[in-house]
């Protein structure tokens, strides 16, 4: 009987391997569970997106983004978080530039659209990222806004070059709302499964202004992210 515990544990670990960067296959199906100082959000990765999914399971699980604050607030469009550098709350941050040593390819989805609380991730501008490739550790949530027919023409003509939204994604900027002027520009890898309220009250916190970084004037923090199940 005595060996009975550490052969269970074996079969555990059999039974959910890990692979790689300290997942393990159970960790996909999890969801992940941020716990902000407006209150908790929670998200769900998405499998299509399997660079990004995996990137941000690695991070969590590692506690990085821990005490970090959302320090990119814009009202009516979205809330960015994930620069380490936040975590020491006197010093100004006002970049969204890659926060580690490496970048995530794009994972770009025709299926996949800006609607409001969808998880994407930030990256340097278009001039020294032609291939739109991610940072490592930004991400933002979209908060958005509810558009109509001749709004979504106007963005299709000035913020999209011409080209076409599908028509159940101007359905769903109608209604739900978001930010299509983002779509195919930046990868969306999850969305809120929970708490959108909450990304709405982080969405309306008062802040600094466009010239001065778009930073909450009083600090929003994520006090802990992990993962939970579904």
């Amino acid at each position: 009987m005595k060996y009975l515990p550490a052969l269970f544990v074996v079969l555990l670990v059999a039974c959910n391997p890990k692979i790689g960067d300290g997942i393990r296959k159970n960790d996909l199906k999890k969801d992940v569970e941020l716990t902000t100082t407006k209150g908790v959000i929670v998200l769900r990765l998405s499998d299509s997106t399997p660079l990004h999914r995996n990137n941000f399971i690695k991070l969590v699980k590692q506690h990085y983004y821990d005490s970090i604050l959302f320090h990119r607030v814009i009202k009516t469009f979205m809330i960015q978080a994930g620069d380490p550098r936040t975590k020491h709350e006197g010093q100004a941050q006002l970049s969204s530039r890659d926060s580690l040593a490496y970048t995530i390819p794009a994972e770009l989805r025709s299926t996949m659209f800006h609607k409001k609380g969808v998880l994407a991730a930030a990256r340097r501008s278009d001039d020294v990222n032609p291939t739109k490739a991610s940072s490592a550790s930004q991400f933002y949530i979209v908060q958005g806004r509810i558009f109509t027919d001749a709004s979504l023409d106007s963005v299709e003509t000035f913020r999209l070059n011409g080209r076409k939204l599908p028509l159940a994604a101007r359905e769903m900027y109608k209604t739900v709302g978001g930010a299509p002027h983002l779509d195919q520009n930046y990868t969306v890898y999850g969305e809120v499964v929970s708490g959108l309220a909450v990304v709405d009250s982080i969405a309306n916190t008062p802040t600094t202004g466009r010239q001065a970084g778009d930073r909450p004037l009083e600090p929003v923090k994520i006090i802990k992210a992990r993962l939970i199940g579904r």
